[in-house]
């Protein structure tokens, strides 16, 4: 079975959220079942996981550090993540003492170096710290891992 990565934004709007939701759901539905490889992370790392499921696929879930779920700013964020992680078939916790961002980066390495493809929800911009989005494209493309950016048009962060 064919892994996926992603990588993406966490500040979406719900429109723009809707818009990253029937992309993925496009792409996936190119590709068949495949494992998904995600930190759950809010936004489009947990689009991506709820997709994963919808379409019968599995999920891998690298955790990049204790306490890990104290970094969720919302409780429907935080309940996404605990239901997620309960649906995953592998979890792979990072030896990180507390979040932060070398774990992110450590994290974002990790899933692409268990993906065949990476996703990117991303609108071309610079990372905003160590372990964004454009490091792990970065990453992903210096070490030969395929990248499929999708940013649907009209899409916005908040």
């Amino acid at each position: 079975m064919r892994q996926i990565g992603i990588t993406g934004h966490q500040g979406l709007r719900s429109d723009t959220a809707t818009l990253v939701s029937d992309a993925l759901r496009a792409e996936l539905e190119k590709r068949g079942p495949v494992r998904g490889i995600t930190s759950l992370a809010e936004g489009a790392d947990q689009i991506f996981a709820k997709e994963i499921i919808r379409q019968g696929g599995a999920l891998i879930v690298v955790i990049p550090s204790a306490d890990y779920e104290t970094t969720f700013d919302t409780p429907e964020a935080l309940g996404q993540y605990h239901d997620l992680r309960q649906s995953a078939k592998e979890i792979i916790e990072l030896d990180f003492g507390a979040p932060g961002e070398e774990a992110y980066w450590a994290a974002g390495k990790r899933v692409v170096d268990l993906s065949d493809e990476l996703f990117a929800v991303w609108d071309g911009e610079p990372s905003g710290g160590l372990g964004g989005t454009a490091d792990v494209v970065g990453h992903a493309r210096r070490h030969d891992v395929p990248v499929s950016v999708i940013w649907p048009a009209g899409s916005t962060r908040a």
